[in-house]
């Protein structure tokens, strides 16, 4: 009896020894080296769609440019490291997230719950609403003038999720057509191939004084947002580096200048 209880505690020395090597292995492959990674690299890749006005889009120089691409740059260079704007295709934003192909998505992109649970988000830096956006002359004044008509939105876009959140004025509609990006989808407004567009107010306002085309933007609001920079999961590091960043520049001014020049006065929410 004695012989098998020194071998059952044998083998479950043996077995426990087993179970802590795994677990500090587990750990040890689970470690956030996502600030070492970016710095040792020495570039900080963002991933955004590219016609997504006044946060990032390209220029008449074909360069890219926007309110989110300044604030990303400076990031970069108190990262010590140089900065890349990759352009991704938006519907598989996360996809190029989860392989490595970027460092982040920053692009105003919407928190909700359901992404949170699969990414890691920075505090707000910037509201938004999601709102209609319809031809000045078409005589839509009101949510419930859609009633029969067709709107657009751009696939895989929180506008998505405000018109899927909206039953009522989602069932009132008669058809959702999906576009690769709210440019696209404000040129087919234009021509009547759609009756309005749901889209960020953030760009929405932008394109209407840029572009003076003949648009008006509904007072009701689908949703209220708050856009928030995503990392990969668990990339903890590296998104407490770049909130701490974002926070000293909104106290050194830096913030504050960036939104004026892109939108003619600070509308940051960055520690507030």
């Amino acid at each position: 009896m004695k012989k098998n209880y020194r071998t059952a505690a044998t083998v479950f020395a043996v077995v426990l020894m087993l179970v802590i090597s795994g677990c500090s292995k587990t750990k040890q492959t689970a470690e956030d080296t996502s600030l070492t990674d970016v710095t040792t690299r020495g570039l900080f890749v963002l991933g955004l769609d590219d016609s997504f006005p006044p946060l990032g889009f390209r220029d008449e120089n074909n360069d890219i440019v926007g309110y989110d691409i300044d604030l990303a740059k400076e990031v970069a260079v108190r990262l010590g490291v140089k900065f890349k704007a990759q352009p991704i295709e938006w519907d598989a934003k996360e996809q190029e997230l989860n392989t490595g192909k970027i460092d982040c998505i920053w692009n105003g992109f919407t928190i909700t719950p359901e992404r949170e649970k699969e990414l890691t988000f920075t505090s707000p830096y910037l509201d938004n609403d999601q709102v209609l956006v319809v031809r000045s002359a078409g005589g839509v004044k009101t949510l419930a003038d859609m009633a029969g008509k067709v709107i657009g939105l751009q696939s895989g876009s929180s506008a998505q999720e405000a018109v899927d959140g909206n039953t009522g004025f989602k069932n009132s509609l008669k058809n959702i057509v999906m576009f690769k990006d709210n440019i696209t989808a404000l040129n087919d407004l234009e021509i009547g191939g759609v009756d309005g567009v749901v889209m960020d107010s953030v760009v929405a306002e932008y394109s209407i004084a840029m572009t003076k085309k003949p648009f008006s933007v509904l007072p009701e609001s689908l949703s209220k947002e708050e856009y928030g920079v995503a990392f990969r999961k668990g990339d903890i590091r590296l998104r407490d580096k770049v909130q701490e960043i974002l926070g000293e520049m909104q106290k050194d001014g830096t913030v504050t200048a960036v939104s004026r020049k892109w939108f003619g006065r600070d509308i940051s929410v960055i520690g507030k």
